[in-house]
């Protein structure tokens, strides 16, 4: 007994000295005020020396919201799907949290100069303080931030003689979100914690550092939060937009990880900007930028700015503030990824130490805004200012968005709008606009108001980048490098949503009333109570909704097949009929009930007898199984395209999936299920199922659906599988051959999930023997010299780019005449044949296909005319492929129709 106890404490002592070399003092020097609680104290560990997990963020924000009333208030802004709290801590002293409601109030009014009088806004400048949010972990395996962030509340309660901090809490109100995304934190700290051995393991390749399917960057449905901001699908990011139009904070800092190679990075940022950044917000990060530097200087720290990181795609934490009027901000820390990481030339850093250089930069941040405080709201309230005349006489003066085809996208898209502080109205009656009429119910977005730039950035057709950057960019593909766009560049709302828009030269004196946030107008059925059918015309998201919902609901519904005409009324095929004689004698009511909750509009009739079309007991009329529906999860899927695609069928449109894991699909029943979704795919899936996949083609042989999305498309085409008789295609070249062969893919710089790794490398010479000579007159003989026989065409950002559907075929029914997809990446697909099946949605010709962003040349030629959506007949089953995902982060509503036609009508199209 007495040797186990030796061993224990020796157990227990090295341990310590362990943990010793993992803590580092945050502030060297600072004193601070023992009736504040400490980190060690409240959690039994030091900021550093564990990673925390949300309950204990949350306990000692508690604890010193509970130990400083006066100081510190808590706001809760929204849970999350897991039922997490989202918090901010407001911090500052007492004179200024005692006037909180007093703050807010004021910045509201600085946001509004059609409001507020110059003089009244000076006196507001002369005594508000500046709102400074400092927010942490949106991706939630970005570990240093919740800890940094509970070291920098600890360090301004509880300094005492410290200028800087007494600053901070006279001039500024500190808004810290200590973890903006808890479930993929929580995610990250179990995998730790159970890879966890006697003491941490700085080898990256180690377990406790090498997360399973899917890590902890994003939340419970797998969305990279920090894309999300201007789409607004998550609630974290609703919460979010809301409490920063709430409180308007002058200075935002998003606080991220980066690979543990790396050093440290904050503002300035990389070009390209965004055109609508005004001038005072580039110079401002130079301000934070500078002093940042002369903090990191001071104690050692390695950091550098204007690399890799922009501001150009206004989905950013560190770029959406920036058009209500703040200043906006990345700043990126090596990580850890666990307590101790060796880097490649034998040093390791520890968790502790990642801790304190974002401990360090929050600090330094909120004293830049403390001693910048009066010109931060000046300049805010001549943001507001300037924005409000740019838009009087700016060519683009009113933006209309017209409620027609899809009405339902239409009022989401508004109401998206009117949820990011933009006004909205919408028209009682049709008006002209642009030698155009608009129908009542239009929505009108007039650019004279302060979110002018914000307005522009999310509707305007196109953002341009700057020219010497595009000018670059190309240099650096000429010679096959890497590109240097770090995001999509097409991000047009109502291009996304595919509704129309027109853009006003003129302002426009159209009344209407105000839209607000969260309030869709609900549904209505016409004709009273029917004896027949009820009939709900296909081709809205609305619709899309009842389908879903009535499904759950197990009434019986067919769709027709093809258009028809009733009393005098044109249907669209697709059009969903629920006969009343067979369904309970509940639907009358069940109809009324789904109406109101979904938005669909429905006709009650009182006869079958059509004037034009199928009648309802037409072969041309399917009938439709409510079919369930599993979608394959795990690696080697794509994490984001498999949450993003559950999201859109259980969120948006509140339908169920089974996920199936991949290493179980052997196993798995299929004849459970009616429609199987394959996700992007980023390995070797065919390897991953082994005996399975023949389950999987006998069960479509059978009559099941399967539905590929993006790269799962070169899956379901690739030899082994072979369900999908297309190709993806080599790069177009003048007189080149098009056979197969090795093949070069230098040159792109993403490998996007909707691309199918190709060969690598050119061929050598056959014998190595000596080349037939060749001269070279001037440099472009060289230059073509050296380019590779047989490439893959070069790989695209990420734009929107329009298609024609087939409206007459099972999968195009209820769509309207063209589609928008986001493509990203370099898979391009041939065509099918027509005696194989159908290309049910083919993007459109060279000089039509891209609406937004900026897209390679070559690209644009070789996709123009190639197949969106493909669709073909296997035994009694279906094979649909998506060449590009069409769910990409769960915002491009144009594409949803299409999807939900392969997922809940797909096996009632089956044989």
């Amino acid at each position: 007994m007495q040797i186990f106890s030796l061993l224990v404490a020796g157990l227990a002592l090295a341990c310590s000295l362990s943990a010793q070399k993992r803590t580092v003092e945050m502030w060297p020097g600072a004193q601070y005020d023992p009736a504040i609680p400490t980190i060690e104290k409240t959690l039994g560990y030091s900021a550093g020396e564990r990673i925390a997990s949300h309950a204990h963020i949350m306990k000692y924000f508690e604890a010193l919201a509970a130990a400083q009333p006066k100081r510190v208030k808590l706001m809760e802004y929204a849970r999350t799907w897991e039922g997490r709290k989202l918090i901010i801590a407001v911090i500052g002293s007492e004179a200024n949290i005692a006037r909180l409601n007093e703050f807010q109030a004021g910045m509201k009014k600085l946001a509004d100069p059609r409001k507020t009088a110059e003089a009244e806004a000076q006196k507001l400048i002369s005594s508000l303080p500046a709102g400074v949010m400092l927010a942490y972990n949106v991706h939630g395996n970005e570990i240093s931030g919740p800890d940094a962030a509970m070291a920098a509340a600890y360090h301004v309660l509880a300094s005492r003689n410290d200028k800087i901090v007494d600053s901070i809490l006279a001039n500024t109100l500190l808004m810290i979100d200590p973890t903006q995304n808890p479930d993929g934190r929580d995610r990250f700290v179990h995998n730790f914690e159970i890879a966890e051995g006697l003491e941490p393991v700085a080898y990256p390749l180690a377990a406790e550092h090498a997360e399973p399917w899917p890590g902890g960057r994003t939340n419970h449905y797998l969305f990279d939060m920090n894309r999300d901001w201007f789409a607004m699908t998550q609630p974290e990011t609703r919460g979010r937009i809301k409490t920063l139009l709430d409180w308007y904070p002058l200075v935002f800092v998003d606080l991220h990880e980066m690979g543990g190679e790396s050093t440290y990075y904050f503002a300035p940022e990389a070009v390209p900007y965004n055109p609508h950044i005004v001038k005072h917000q580039r110079e401002a990060l130079y301000q934070f930028g500078k002093n940042n530097a002369k903090w990191f200087d001071q104690f050692g720290f390695r950091y550098f700015t204007r690399e890799v990181f922009d501001a150009f795609y206004p989905g950013y934490g560190a770029s959406w503030p920036i058009y209500y009027g703040a200043i906006a901000m990345t700043y990126e820390n090596a990580s850890a990824r666990g307590l101790l990481w060796e880097k490649s030339d034998g040093t390791t850093f520890s968790f502790a130490e990642s801790v304190q250089k974002h401990f360090v930069a929050s600090i330094s941040t909120a004293e830049t805004a403390a001693a910048n405080r009066k010109a931060l709201l000046e300049n805010f309230w001549n943001y507001r200012k300037t924005a409000l005349e740019e838009g009087k006489t700016e060519a683009s003066k009113e933006y209309v968005l017209l409620r027609e085809g899809d009405t339902a996208a239409a009022d989401k898209l508004a109401d998206i709008l009117a949820s990011q502080g933009i006004e909205v109205r919408q028209a009682k009656d049709s008006f002209l606009v642009e030698g155009a009429t608009a129908p009542a119910g239009s929505y009108l977005v007039s650019a004279a108001q302060p979110m002018k730039r914000m307005i522009r950035t999310l509707l305007d057709p196109d953002t341009r980048m700057e020219e010497e950057f595009l000018k670059e960019q190309e240099r650096r593909r000429k010679k096959k490098q890497r590109d240097e766009i770090y995001d999509v560049t097409g991000w047009s709302l109502p291009v996304q949503y595919n509704v129309r828009q027109i853009i006003s030269k003129s302002a426009l004196t159209v009344p209407g009333a105000p839209v607000l946030p969260g309030k869709l107008p609900p549904g209505k059925i016409e004709g009273g109570k029917a004896t027949v059918a009820y009939l709900v015309p296909w081709g809205s998201q609305a619709a899309s909704r009842f389908l879903a919902s009535a499904f759950r609901a197990n009434l019986r519904i067919l769709s027709a097949g093809k258009a028809f005409t009733q009393a005098g009324r044109k249907y669209p095929n697709g059009t969903l009929i629920l006969q009343v004689k067979e369904n309970p004698g509940s639907i009358h009511d069940t109809v009324s009930n789904l109406a109101a909750s979904t938005g669909a509009d429905i006709m009650a009739v009182n006869t079958s007898w059509v004037d034009e079309g199928p009648n309802f007991g037409s072969n041309n009329t399917l009938s439709l199984k409510r079919p369930n529906v599993a979608i394959l999860w795990d690696t080697p899927v794509a994490g984001s395209s498999a949450g993003a695609t559950a999201f859109v069928l259980e969120r948006q449109y509140g339908y169920p999936v089974t996920r199936l894991r991949t290493r179980s699909l052997p196993m798995v029943d299929l004849s459970k299920f009616h429609v199987l979704i394959l996700p992007e795919i980023q390995g070797n899936l065919a390897g991953e199922l082994g005996r399975g996949l023949s389950r999987i083609k006998d069960w479509v042989a059978n009559g099941g659906v399967i539905v590929g999305l993006g790269s799962a498309t070169s899956f379901l085409a690739s030899g082994p599988v072979g369900l999908l008789p297309v190709q993806q295609e080599l790069l177009a070249k003048e007189g080149a051959s098009t056979g197969s062969g090795p093949v070069s893919e230098a040159g792109g710089r993403r490998m996007a999930t909707g691309t199918a790794a190709p060969p690598s490398s050119n061929a050598p010479n056959a014998d190595n023997g000596p080349a037939p000579g060749k001269i070279f007159t001037k440099e472009d003989d060289y230059l073509r010299a050296i380019q590779a026989d047989r490439e893959m065409p070069d790989d695209v950002a990420g734009v929107l780019c329009k298609a024609k559907v087939d409206t007459e075929s099972w999968i195009g029914a209820g769509s309207q005449d063209f589609v928008n997809a986001l493509v990203n990446g370099r898979a391009i697909y041939s065509p099918i044949k027509i005696d194989r099946g159908i290309n049910a949605a083919v993007f459109s010709g060279p000089n039509d296909i891209l609406q937004s962003g900026y897209m390679w040349e070559e690209n644009r030629k070789q996709l123009a005319y190639k197949p969106l959506v493909i669709v073909a007949r296997e035994g009694r089953g279906l094979v649909v492929g998506f060449t590009v995902d069409p769910n990409y982060r769960g915002y491009i509503d144009s594409m949803n129709l299409l999807f939900l036609n392969a997922v809940l009508r797909g096996p009632g199209a089956a044989r």
